[in-house]
């Protein structure tokens, strides 16, 4: 058994769901604050499940495209440990927020083709994390939590990446093991994978998510 697999469960939206995901294992939980995704949370309700949850648990918040405004806002409200910049930030962008909050900022990157890999060692250079997701598909509203899955074949060969990188995109309790086994990911990341409805959490597959990513390998 392997435990050295960490889970992020993105898109929590209650105490209950924060809970949940403490008792299931997660390394890190994710507060969603893009206004179109049905995962979205105010920064007053972020405020008080960020105050909840426990320690030892690094909170993260999710952003597309945030200017300093809204990150001054936030960070001013919610007590939150990493930014995760989900949007179309430059490189520049990246090093410039990282520098104004002094947060560690991870940065999510869409792969559909070898080619989309070229990017991760551009945003190495300025992230502290990258996550690697699936490209939202051309009429999607959402940039990521679509459930859709990329070719982790692209990913076989390339585990030693200098910087620290989570496998997202359309993962499930049932497909988790398999990704982990084929991309040697040692971080993996859930949103739509472990709810019953779009932006509503399910216990049970939090738990079961947990369980095969960490029994991975």
């Amino acid at each position: 058994m392997s435990t050295d697999v960490r889970v992020k469960i993105c898109g929590l939206r209650t105490i209950e769901d924060v809970n949940a995901a403490a008792r299931a294992g997660a390394n890190y939980i994710g507060l969603n604050f893009f206004p179109k995704s049905p995962r979205f949370v105010s920064f007053a309700d972020a405020r008080d499940l960020a105050i909840e949850t426990p320690v030892g648990i690094a909170k993260v918040a999710l952003v597309v495209n945030a200017d300093d405004a809204t990150l001054d806002s936030l960070t001013a409200q919610v007590p939150v440990d990493i930014l995760q910049l989900h949007g179309s930030e430059t490189p520049d962008r990246v090093a410039e927020i990282r520098t104004r909050y002094g947060l560690p900022v991870m940065k999510v990157l869409g792969i559909s083709t070898a080619a989309d890999l070229d990017a991760i060692d551009t945003y190495s250079t300025v992230a502290d994390q990258i996550m690697v997701d699936a490209k939202p598909p051309k009429d999607a509203v959402l940039p990521g939590g679509n459930g859709v899955a990329f070719d982790w074949t692209l990913l076989a060969n390339r585990k030693y990446w200098t910087t620290p990188w989570m496998l997202a995109g359309g993962l499930t309790p049932d497909n988790v093991a398999d990704a982990i086994r084929l991309t040697g990911a040692k971080q993996v990341d859930v949103a739509s994978g472990v709810e019953s409805a779009p932006g509503v959490k399910d216990a049970q597959l939090m738990a079961a998510f947990c369980k095969a990513a960490t029994q991975a390998g």
